[in-house]
């Protein structure tokens, strides 16, 4: 059965031509964006698809026209797939977020339509960790000044402003896989951590949690965001926040650009308050590599500005391409959601010899039993079957003996809680 879903208004040009409601799912064509690593093209070729790379974003409308015919999306953080994307692109079945945010996907919209979305959120932490952590010690040592003033040809041997991070107080806002295992290995290099979150987590090592974001930065002398996205935490740290921390304390932020007031950030340390600052990630951000860049903080004296490389290396990018890639393979080929960020979660399991039916639709009570009152009605001999819920969705999975006939994807199809139905092998 290919993959179809609720009817939808299509012009006479959009008209399938011949494909037969119940044709098997086959792999088909791959959009990676955005310079994925090259083992996600290998893998996704390797599994028969056709695949198309590009090294920047694309904008909405760009985006809308190149996915006609499209199966698998892969974007970084610059592509926005928005629910209009989503509307237009009827052939898409999955989208990898090859990264750890997925804020840049309208999600609702995207389990509307019965596309899931992955992404990597374990595969970069080392790499965040560890810029992170250089960066603490570069700018701890204003090693950012005594380069800058080396290469004016300047000779400024001074331990003048220069500390040992040992026996400093590293406050971590936000304590998950990045900011917890940044704890421990900057507890490891000496620091005394101390970490602020919005829900309750166990502090790792002889971390100390504190019970509000001004209670941490009235106490530590670095401040280190690793918050997500989500549009709650737009402007969650600006002029009050820096005015709490302490005078010649330092500031990062490798989370998201939009948490963070780039103008009161810029006051603070052209007067000296704050002693220093890495940026990774920026209210807005240039689409491709070799574009032009503006910012307040540009040129000011012990600020380290990256272009939101803090997962980007290159043990790093390989992770995440091999790991978003098998999770787009699997759901693609065997209804796998194993950790996707917006579909009810079944593993990969199939029973042998059998043909699956994936069936995601609205959570309300009687779906399964219409559905296998469907199947029997059919003599359809059900081999093995899952079912799991996420919120308003349910997603069912049936290993029957032989290929549905087209007349039970229709009766599937028409069931009024049916978001979309698959056949796969």
């Amino acid at each position: 059965m290919r993959e179809t879903g609720p009817p939808r208004t299509r012009t006479k040009q959009e008209e399938p031509v011949s494909a037969p409601d119940l044709a098997p799912v086959r792999p088909g064509r791959a959009l990676l964006l955005e310079n994925i690593h090259a083992d996600a093209r290998t893998l996704l070729s390797e599994a028969g698809w056709e695949v198309e790379t590009a090294s920047g974003a694309l904008d909405e409308a760009e985006l809308a026209e190149r996915l006609d015919g499209v199966s698998l999306l892969g974007i970084r953080s610059q592509t926005q797939v928005t629910a209009k994307v989503l509307e237009a692109a009827t052939d898409l079945r999955a989208v990898g977020a090859f990264c750890i945010g997925t804020n840049q996907i309208d999600l609702f919209a995207a389990a509307a339509h019965g596309v899931a979305v992955f992404n990597a959120p374990y595969s970069n932490t080392r790499s965040v960790v560890e810029l992170a952590l250089a960066e603490i010690i570069a700018l701890t040592r204003r090693l950012t000044v005594k380069d800058r003033a080396m290469h004016e040809g300047v000779w400024d041997k001074s331990a003048a402003g220069s500390h040992e991070v040992r026996g400093r107080r590293l406050g971590i806002v936000g304590y998950g896989n990045i900011g917890s295992q940044l704890s421990v290995v900057a507890e490891a290099l000496g620091l005394s951590v101390f970490f602020y979150d919005t829900t309750d987590k166990l502090a790792l090592g002889n971390a100390r949690r504190c019970g509000s974001l001004h209670e941490l930065l009235e106490i530590v002398d670095v401040v280190t965001l690793h918050v997500d996205g989500r549009s709650s935490n737009l402007g969650f740290f600006g002029e009050a926040e820096f005015s709490r921390m302490r005078p010649g304390s330092i500031f990062l932020n490798l989370s998201r650009g939009f948490v963070v007031d780039h103008e009161a950030l810029s006051r603070h340390i052209r007067s000296g308050h704050i002693a220093g600052a890495a940026i990774d990630v920026f209210p807005t951000e240039p689409k491709g590599s070799g574009q032009g860049f503006e910012s307040e903080l540009r040129g000011l004296p012990n600020v380290i500005l990256t272009p939101h490389v803090g997962g980007s290396t290159e043990e790093a990018q390989e992770d995440i391409g091999r790991f978003v890639a098998a999770k787009l393979r699997d759901y693609a080929l065997h209804g796998a959601t194993t950790l996707s960020v917006n579909l009810p979660t079944l593993g990969t399991e199939t029973t042998p010899g059998t043909v699956r039916l994936a069936h995601l639709h609205r959570n309300v009570p009687g779906v399964l039993a219409n559905i296998n009152k469907v199947l029997a009605e059919a003599g359809v001999n059900i081999e093995g079957q899952q079912l799991a819920t996420r919120g308003d969705l349910g997603y069912v999975v049936t290993d029957i003996a032989a290929h549905a006939s087209e007349d039970v994807g229709r009766r599937l199809r028409e069931l009024p809680e049916t978001v979309r139905v698959r056949q796969l092998g």
